[in-house]
């Protein structure tokens, strides 16, 4: 069996729910106005556009993944499938739903305004316990989400193949940094603290034949070559 070498994470192109909840951050706003569930919000037109630039990582030259894992939700399906039109599809293509973006339960569509303002206890509870270990009632915390993560790896570093690619969102990218690096609690909220996932970038990690290596975070070098916007939505400060 060939050993995974290399593991590319790309987070799916601007969607209309990022759009949604920059605007309603920066208007106050408590609510984001979205009528879709989150596993159904699609790409805005800017982000059919970075989809398609990601053809040139992803599916041209002699880089071809071997394998491509893909998020569930419509955005990270939609952002795959756009970059693949013009290029070399990977021979092997999974969906696995362990790959979904973070669930927020009772916080979904609220701003961090409209948090304190409608669950003031949640928002002290979450200052409380912190960012990765504070859990939404009815969601996830980041703690959880690396919890199916790990699952997921198992699986995912034993496939027989030399480059894989992820097609998911900003929380798992960072998460599967972490895990994979070895990054603990503060080292990682030191890291997500300073650097954002960028809509369609691509994150390289390489495997020296005993430890895992960041070799690129966020490049989006496609986008800056093809003309396409560069889009940051890093999400509420909850996210």
């Amino acid at each position: 069996m060939v050993a995974l070498e290399e593991l590319w994470l790309v987070r799916h192109g601007e969607s209309v729910g990022n759009v949604a909840a920059t605007g309603a951050e920066a208007a106050g706003a408590e609510v984001i106005d979205l009528a879709t569930r989150d596993a159904d919000v699609p790409l805005s037109e800017t982000g059919v556009e970075q989809a398609r630039a990601l053809a040139v990582p992803l599916s041209g030259g002699d880089t071809v993944p071997d394998i491509a894992w893909v998020s569930p939700y419509l955005r990270a399906q939609q952002t795959f499938a756009l970059s693949m039109e013009s290029g070399q599809a990977p021979l092997r293509v999974r969906t696995d739903e362990r790959l979904r973006d973070r669930e927020l339960g009772v916080l979904d569509l609220l701003t961090w305004r409209g948090v304190e303002a409608r669950y003031p206890e949640e928002a002290a509870r979450r200052a409380r316990l912190g960012k990765y270990y504070h859990r939404p009632p009815g969601g996830e915390s980041w703690a959880d989400v690396a919890l199916r993560l790990r699952s997921f790896l198992r699986d995912a570093l034993d496939a027989d193949a030399r480059r894989g690619v992820i097609v998911a969102h900003d929380a798992v990218v960072m998460l599967l940094i972490a895990l994979l690096t070895g990054m603990d609690e503060p080292r990682l909220m030191r890291f997500a603290a300073a650097n954002t996932v960028l809509n369609a970038s691509v994150t390289r990690l390489r495997h020296d034949g005993t430890h895992w290596e960041l070799v690129d975070f966020s490049d989006v070098r496609h986008l800056e070559q093809l003309g396409a916007e560069v889009t940051v939505h890093p999400g509420s400060p909850d996210v």
